[in-house]
């Protein structure tokens, strides 16, 4: 036994060992947790009471038994404690809160356009004080607010290092915690996506996450990791050149992927994605062309990172409600008819994350952080 291991730390262990096993599972009977963990049930009873205490964990029903008393089921709280997300977009913001199992329980979009302003950020700021106000939880239960930006961000998320789709390079995450009482973070739209995958399927490995919305985001996952890289950029494939003759991207190049797999790609003015797909899927000629050239750019460009990284892909971002297995069958033959590795082993996969996945994900990272620190 290691002698640097004291009492305190084991009661720790414990107390955290138990109220985990919870978490995993739906209810669990006070004998379960002491068969499961090898603990006494003295020992078990002691941290029930204290997690109790504390709202963690309540009470919920009892199991059924032929023979005797039926044991008391324990279930942890969802709400114990709250999240934040906030996705921030061009003429809108997303504000949704989740519980502790990630699962988002309000949700309220508005129509604020971004302004690079001390209007636009204390607006924002206000509707999402109301937002939580709104909620029925006190100030101590809420963990934090992610912001979800079309931007790079410092790794420690307090600042946007590269942020040419808003104009908003430079800004610094005061702008939001100086009205907010809160711990404030800025997220990467495409890296929060990315994240809600991952708590969705914690088996996904080494994939490469496309987030195809109104812009083209990428992340790179690595051993069920966020790649970032060394200077933040890793997995932002939006801006690989594809033709450096083509259309201009806003980030100031020509012809990056962005310019032909995102969904500003795919649609002509003010139409909607779900109007393109009923024209599409009524077999309306013209919309059924522009999809065949859209996947054609997206399997060019899925081929080329596929032959510098062997992984997995998933399609996500607001597209990814629309697309069906059909859809990923012939896009999987694109990418086949172009590669000098052909392989009949589909390796291209619809998202499974739920429709707002971004703020989800920007709210995900407050949830982990307190489960890993009880």
């Amino acid at each position: 036994m290691d002698n640097n291991i004291t009492f305190k730390d084991i009661k720790k262990s414990n107390y955290s060992s138990i109220y985990h096993l919870i978490y995993q599972n739906e209810r669990l009977s006070k004998q379960e947790i002491a068969n499961q963990l090898h603990l006494s049930l003295p020992t078990v009873t002691q941290n029930l009471v204290r997690l109790e205490e504390k709202k963690l964990i309540e009470k919920s029903g009892q199991f059924e038994s032929s023979v005797g008393r039926r044991a008391v089921a324990y279930a942890i709280c969802p709400q114990a404690r709250v999240s934040i997300g906030v996705e921030i977009l061009k003429k809108t913001i997303c504000i949704l809160a989740i519980d502790l199992l990630g699962v988002p329980f309000k949700k309220t979009k508005l129509s604020i356009e971004y302004s690079n302003v001390d209007s636009y950020f204390e607006d924002v700021s206000h509707a999402v004080e109301d937002f939580i106000s709104s909620l029925d939880v006190e100030k101590e239960q809420v963990l934090g607010i992610g912001f979800a930006v079309q931007a790079l961000t410092s790794t420690d998320g307090q600042s946007i290092t590269y942020g040419k789709i808003l104009n908003c390079t430079g800004l610094d995450i005061q702008v939001f915690s100086q009205y907010l009482d809160y711990p404030c973070v800025f997220f990467h739209d495409a890296k929060c996506a990315a994240t809600t995958e991952l708590w969705i399927g914690n088996d996904i490995g080494d994939i490469v996450y496309l987030s195809i919305g109104t812009h083209l985001g990428g992340a790179l996952i690595i051993n069920n990791q966020i790649y970032m890289g060394k200077e933040g950029h890793s997995g932002t494939v939006e801006h690989m050149t594809v033709d450096p003759h083509g259309s201009p991207c806003y980030c100031g190049k020509k012809g990056c992927m962005e310019t032909f797999c995102s969904i500003s790609a795919l649609l002509e003015e003010n139409e909607s994605l779900e109007f393109f797909f009923q024209e599409l899927r009524s077999g309306t000629s013209s919309y059924v062309k522009r999809w065949d050239s859209f996947l054609d750019n997206l399997a060019f460009s899925i081929n080329n990172i596929h032959l510098v990284i062997n992984r997995e892909f998933i399609l996500g971002g607001h597209i990814s409600p629309y697309l069906t297995e059909k859809d990923i069958e012939f896009l999987h033959k694109k990418v086949y008819d172009k590669t000098a590795f052909p392989n009949n082993e589909p390796f291209i996969h619809i998202s499974r994350s739920p429709k707002n996945g971004v703020p989800i994900g920007a709210a995900i990272p407050f949830i982990q952080s307190f489960l890993n620190e009880i």
